[in-house]
């Protein structure tokens, strides 16, 4: 989202009783996915898993995962917050304690989590805290969300391994990601989905620090 789409957001996440209310029904969206064309909310298939991280603006983090070997789908949607079926300009109200976020679907066999974390981590400044570059507001933290135990020991791993890579690279600031279960993930409205493939010349503040990200001896592949 363009900078001038981020001013005066609240910096600090809402509570429970001051998020909006949101409503019963899901927002409308995309049935299938614009690149691939698999259906978007179709059935994961067997021997695959999900992966869900939030990395800043949704658009070009999406982009990076579809674009992945071993990846079957991607969308985007809103998570980790209070309200049920947000719309976006309610997410980015910052009332409603959601973040942007890419759920992947991805085969283990061709790509490993610890490969989606590695790559999740090296293409964000995960130091940045309520905010990724000039892209302000608490829906734009860096978050992984995990599904289980598994996944969380794995995206443990692979955060304390790029927090001693960043500091051997003299980068001082610490990792503000958080490391939480997956809740509702609420898709994002038609627009949204894919959206730098159906608008290349879109905008995508996604940007690393530069700094390559090691995968620790990872046996898990979820």
């Amino acid at each position: 989202m363009p900078f001038f789409e981020s001013l005066r957001k609240p910096a600090t996440l809402p509570t429970p009783d001051t998020a909006l209310p949101g409503r019963d029904r899901p927002i409308a969206t995309a049935e299938t996915h614009f690149v691939n064309g698999r259906p978007l909310k179709g059935p994961v298939p067997e021997g695959h898993a999900v992966a869900i991280f939030a990395l800043g603006c949704f658009w070009g983090a999406e982009r990076l995962f579809w674009r992945s070997p071993g990846v079957y789908r991607t969308s985007v949607g809103y998570i980790g917050g209070f309200t049920e079926n947000p719309t976006y300009e309610e997410v980015c109200s910052g009332r409603t304690g959601h973040a942007e976020a890419v759920e992947v679907v991805f085969d283990p066999s061709t790509i490993s989590y610890a490969d989606l974390v590695r790559l999740f981590f090296e293409s964000h400044d995960p130091t940045q805290g309520m905010r990724q570059g000039n892209d302000v507001g608490t829906q734009y933290r860096s978050v992984i969300f995990v599904h289980d135990e598994a996944q969380r020991a794995v995206a443990e791993l692979v955060r304390d391994a790029y927090a001693k890579a960043l500091d051997q690279a003299g980068r001082t600031a610490a990792i503000t990601t958080t490391i939480e279960p997956a809740g509702p993930y609420y898709f994002a409205e038609d627009y949204h989905q894919q959206y730098l493939a159906k608008n290349p010349g879109g905008y995508c503040g996604l940007g690393g620090t530069g700094v390559s990200c090691p995968t620790p001896g990872v046996g898990v592949r979820p």
